[in-house]
């Protein structure tokens, strides 16, 4: 018995680390497939240096953005928490997405609790608190999307009516559960842990633990003006977001082919984001299937630039997602060393679920 349970254990850890890259694979199978490379080359090579640069300016922007939400959510439990430490923690989060999906949540909420002395499970709870708003501004978001686009957007992609829905269903299950959370705190805990001890006493921890972040990360959102604060910011990254999108067209010299503004770049941006939310490293595969998908279905832009459009997004973002990390894990060690703290990295950040001490 014991032996059929490591087993399966196993099986369901290869599993988990190797659907990743499957769905990466067929992804990136079906948007290549009957595409024209050479076309998309074309386009790649005479992209516009000078649009590039504004388009890496303006994604650091929405990051820096990022940054300063985290600081507004953590200001009540740490005030003087450094902005540049979150940004740079924001980075490294992202650049470990970029090889294993969702492991740089953890990371991200490691190298901040080290770097600014706060317990890692306030810190994942300020992340899942934050990931709960960003559900929620993308939905709406689409909701934008489906006014803005002239003919009908759930006609064109059929599930995404069908995603909204019990995308919807599931916030609002959600903001309930949060809702008691914040109220009943510890009791909440108790009958919550209790009900799912019985099905498992694993699983029963698991849960305890998670709700105990949650608690310990709303209890660092507090008061009106921080409400409002992490709303305009939320706001604003969805905003800076679409701009980067409208910018990308720009870089490719897209609008020499097709009138292009800025709604037609938000619906492009709020679509494609669900190629970033299914697991895939760093949404690739996802996003350039569906962004091709969009531009090609909703835009009439030819496949091979719809690829084009997901290739240089995608490899930019990229390559500066695995470049910051690096970056700024130096400069704020070397920042941090000059204080009299010590250096972290990838395995230092683990061996304590403090600060650093």
């Amino acid at each position: 018995m014991i032996l059929d349970n490591k087993l399966v254990q196993k099986i369901r850890s290869t599993a988990g680390y190797s659907l990743p890259f499957l769905l990466t694979i067929a992804f990136l199978y079906f948007t290549v497939y009957d595409v024209d490379f050479r076309e998309s080359l074309d386009t790649i090579t005479n992209i516009s240096i000078f649009w590039l640069v504004v388009f890496i300016v303006s994604s650091m922007l929405a990051h820096y953005i990022r940054a300063l939400r985290w600081k507004v959510i953590l200001h009540s439990v740490h005030p003087k928490t450094s902005w540049f430490n979150l940004f740079g923690a924001v980075m490294v989060g992202y650049g470990v997405n970029c090889v294993v999906p969702r492991l740089g949540e953890f990371y991200r909420a490691f190298f901040a609790g080290r770097w600014e002395k706060i317990s890692r499970s306030s810190m994942l709870g300020t992340i899942i608190i934050e990931r709960v708003i960003d559900i929620l501004i993308l939905g709406l978001s689409v909701l934008v999307s489906i006014g803005v686009y002239a003919g009908d957007l759930l006609d064109e992609f059929l599930w995404l009516k069908s995603t909204l829905v019990i995308g919807f269903i599931a916030m609002g299950v959600i903001i309930v559960l949060l809702y008691l959370l914040i109220r009943l705190k510890e009791s909440f805990v108790k009958t919550a842990v209790r009900i799912v001890s019985k099905l498992s006493s694993r699983l029963a921890g698991k849960v305890e633990y998670v709700l105990h972040m949650l608690i310990e990360g709303f209890a660092s959102l507090k008061g009106p003006k921080n409400y409002l604060l992490t709303i305009f910011y939320s706001v604003l990254i969805m905003l800076n977001y679409g701009l980067n999108s409208y910018i990308a067209f720009y870089v490719l010299g897209m609008d020499s082919v097709h009138e292009i503004n800025y709604g037609m770049a938000w619906v492009v941006m709020t679509i494609s984001a669900f190629g970033i939310v299914i697991p895939t490293p760093g949404g690739t595969g996802s996003y350039h299937f569906i962004v091709k998908s969009v531009l090609v279905s909703l835009y009439g832009f030819t496949e091979s630039m719809g690829l084009a459009y997901g290739l240089v997004t995608h490899t930019v973002t990229y390559i500066m997602f695995i470049a910051s990390t690096y970056i700024l894990i130096s400069a704020v060690n070397m920042r941090r060393h000059r204080q009299g703290f010590p250096k972290e990295n990838f395995f230092s950040v683990i061996k304590s679920g403090k600060g650093i001490k």
